[in-house]
């Protein structure tokens, strides 16, 4: 499995007071293999939570099914994420209209 690990922040101009409108500073990581890649992503002031937000290679990324949760990958990503610390991972699912737990869904134990 390759990891790649970015650190973002996105906000708006500061004010004259120095405060800005929103500021978001996040990590995202990007898990892959041969086959298939799967993007998460972790706020700094959140850093125990996690999101995974979409699966696919290149122009054929989409959101996440329960399906891939299956995936070899996902579950190895899944451990990568749990050895950083991170104790609630989420995933980005269409049909429930939100952020889900992965551990309501697939069968993956903490160990």
């Amino acid at each position: 499995m390759n990891v790649e690990t970015t650190h973002h922040i996105d906000a708006s101009d500061p004010d004259e007071n120095g405060y800005y409108d929103y500021f978001y500073e996040y990590d995202i990581y990007r898990f892959s293999n041969e086959q298939s890649a799967f993007v998460a992503r972790s706020y700094v002031d959140t850093p125990a939570e996690v999101h995974f937000l979409k699966c696919g290679l290149g122009s054929e990324e989409r959101l996440l099914t329960t399906r891939d949760l299956r995936e070899p990958l996902f579950v190895e990503a899944f451990g990568y994420l749990r050895n950083l610390g991170k104790t609630q991972i989420n995933w980005l699912d269409r049909k429930a209209g939100g952020y889900r737990s992965v551990l309501d869904i697939a069968d993956i134990r903490p160990k």
